[in-house]
């Protein structure tokens, strides 16, 4: 077997630096995705908290450069630096990621200047974890039919949507949704069944679930 594909049947390996609720809640959900997972805090309660959930959890400072020296992070798939506390701290564990060579390295930031710091010197992924769970939890509030929003980027996004006032009993065809809406119907959920080929020649029902994927101020028009 080459050395690719012998890769390629490895668990994908990755850390997870600051163990708050973002971060503590992406070590366990890699984990029970199969990955391995080293997760480190400064804060001895923290890594308690998930040390029998990951791979391997340990207490240091995610300050000291050394660290990532010392975890073998050359070897890693991905690294999350999911503290914001400190800009410094962020900073450096980013800059040093990317010196060594981690392939993807995923930031949380503070604020932008924060961010902009962060994507400068390297950082593949800047998030706001707060911040995009209030717009997704805002946009429910105010969509009464809207089962679910999750956003692919700043523009785009998939939703979980009832069938909207005018569709019932009309086919994707008739509707022509692509061309009169500027989305896509991924796939049609009816009580406990999934269509993720839905016949465009079928008739929409009330109360199916429709999954629609497009750009954000399309999906907000409907």
């Amino acid at each position: 077997m080459s050395i690719t594909k012998e890769r390629e049947h490895m668990k994908k390996q990755f850390a997870v630096l600051g163990l708050g609720s973002f971060g503590a809640s992406i070590a366990v959900t890699l984990q029970q995705l199969g990955c391995d997972v080293v997760a480190v805090d400064h804060d001895m309660e923290r890594v308690d908290d998930v040390a029998d959930k990951v791979t391997y959890a340990m207490q240091a400072d995610i300050g000291n450069p050394e660290l990532l020296y010392s975890l073998g992070v050359r070897n890693l798939d991905g690294l999350v630096v999911a503290v914001a506390e400190s800009m410094e701290a962020s900073v450096m564990a980013t800059l040093v990621a990317k010196e060594i060579g981690v392939p993807y390295v995923l930031c949380k930031a503070r604020d932008s200047r924060h961010a902009a710091v962060l994507r400068k010197i390297g950082a593949d992924s800047v998030v706001f974890p707060e911040e995009e769970m209030g717009k997704r939890i805002a946009k429910n509030l105010v969509s009464a039919n809207l089962a679910d929003w999750i956003a692919l980027s700043s523009d785009f996004s998939v939703v979980e949507i009832s069938t909207p006032a005018g569709w019932a009993g009309k086919t994707l065809k008739e509707l022509n949704v692509r061309k009169s809406f500027g989305i896509n119907v991924a796939g049609i959920k009816e009580g406990d069944q999934v269509d993720i080929t839905p016949d465009p020649d079928k008739p929409l029902k009330e109360g199916m679930i429709l999954m629609l994927i497009g750009a954000n101020e399309a999906l907000e028009k409907i």
